[in-house]
């Protein structure tokens, strides 16, 4: 028996989500290279935007980071748990090993 259940994916349906990535990624790469090399001119910031926009790619890898890890959080702690199946699959392998054990197979 089969338990996970997942909501289809209603953005984008018909590209991979690797070319999604991708996507985000060359997007933002090109638009951190134009702040960095000046082609988009930042009139009225503060003197330290030019340092924020310089370490921007390692405060996104950072956020990414957290956030993958407070996603594997949340999944492992609402993990559902597929009881007729664990059953099922005991049963099968109560099944197996009387198989078995007919046919000369010895448990330690």
């Amino acid at each position: 028996m089969f338990c996970y259940q997942s909501k289809p994916n209603l953005q984008f349906k018909q590209i991979p989500k690797l070319f999604q990535w991708l996507l985000a990624g060359v997007t933002f790469i090109v638009l951190w290279i134009a702040l960095v090399l000046g082609y988009r001119e930042q009139d009225g910031t503060s003197t330290s935007t030019p340092t924020v926009v310089l370490f921007l790619p390692l405060y996104v890898i950072i956020t990414f980071g957290l956030f993958s890890v407070a996603v594997i959080g949340y999944r492992v702690a609402t993990f559902n748990d597929c009881v007729e199946a664990a059953k099922e699959l005991q049963t099968e392998i109560e099944e197996a090993k009387a198989d078995l054990k007919s046919k000369g197979f010895k448990f330690d």
